[in-house]
């Protein structure tokens, strides 16, 4: 009868290369591809085909805005919502901060699309935008009080929906409608009928409306780089001016570009886009 042979030996005779010890490999050879940790320590992930490829992240985006900015209101809404439609959510996470220019006063406003597009830096003279009075924060906003209300509808519109898929397309009726504070009930009603809308009106009147505005002031105090004008884009929680171009320019374009997965069919792959219900442009 044969002498019989080593089962390591015969996986590195049917496999040439597969059966080489690697320093920190202290698995025998039939064990390499039975986990990608093993796969790995033994530098043998090319020929392990049984394992899956790590899915990969989506990209990143945060919007700064303010609900009446018209800038604002143009990237929102054909921009950001055309990619949201378009591409699946392993592509593309959205976190929408709507709060603004924390400074009104002196010097001209920063709402782009309101006046010629410049970047300064932030002024000591101008007024904070918003100030605690006897415990209680209130607001003063670039376009006046209408914007204030339009940014707390939007905010607490996303504290009691929750679901970004719920909220947004909402949010997208109402930053395209003719005004962002009368048309919640006409908007919900398409969109999100599930909701209640005493509740938000509620919200708004109410202290968490303010507890959420001024948590969305810190968010925006917090930008590093501080914000200089609006809409201001964070992409993978990064500013430059580059991405901010790109951005405004071609959202999908730079979304596709960045991420690291199987390309969706937007992006000239094979997957197929999400259709959400009752959600057309």
């Amino acid at each position: 009868m044969a002498p019989a042979v080593p089962l390591a030996l015969l996986v590195a005779l049917l496999a040439p290369g597969l059966g080489v010890a690697f320093p920190g490999c202290d698995y025998p050879a039939h064990l390499w591809c039975s986990s990608r940790e093993i796969a790995v320590a033994c530098q043998a992930e090319s020929r392990c085909a049984n394992l899956s490829r790590p899915a990969a992240t989506p990209v990143e985006l945060s919007l700064f805005y303010e609900s009446l900015c018209p800038a604002c209101r143009m990237f929102l809404v054909q921009e950001l919502f055309t990619a949201w439609l378009l591409l699946p959510t392993e592509a593309l996470s959205i976190t929408l901060v709507p709060y603004g220019n924390a400074e009104v006063g002196a010097g001209p406003n920063r709402c782009r699309g309101c006046s010629p597009r410049r970047r300064r830096p932030r002024s000591d003279r101008l007024v904070l935008q918003e100030r605690n009075v006897s415990g209680k924060w209130h607001f003063q906003c670039q376009h006046g009080p209408e914007e204030c209300l339009g940014n707390m509808i939007e905010t607490c519109l996303m504290h009691e929906a929750q679901n970004f898929s719920t909220y947004f397309p909402v949010i997208f009726c109402l930053e395209s409608g003719s005004s962002v504070s009368k048309n919640l009930e006409a908007c919900l009603q398409v969109y999100a009928p599930q909701l209640d809308g005493g509740r938000i009106a509620a919200c708004v009147r109410g202290d968490t409306g303010a507890a959420l505005m001024h948590r969305n002031a810190q968010l925006t105090e917090a930008l590093d780089p501080p914000h200089q004008y609006v809409p201001w884009i964070l992409i993978n929680g990064k500013h430059t001016d580059e991405l901010q171009e790109q951005a405004e320019a071609s959202l999908l374009g730079l979304i596709c570009r960045l991420y690291q997965g199987e390309k969706p069919k937007a992006c000239g792959g094979s997957g197929a886009p999400k259709a959400p219900a009752g959600c057309r442009r």
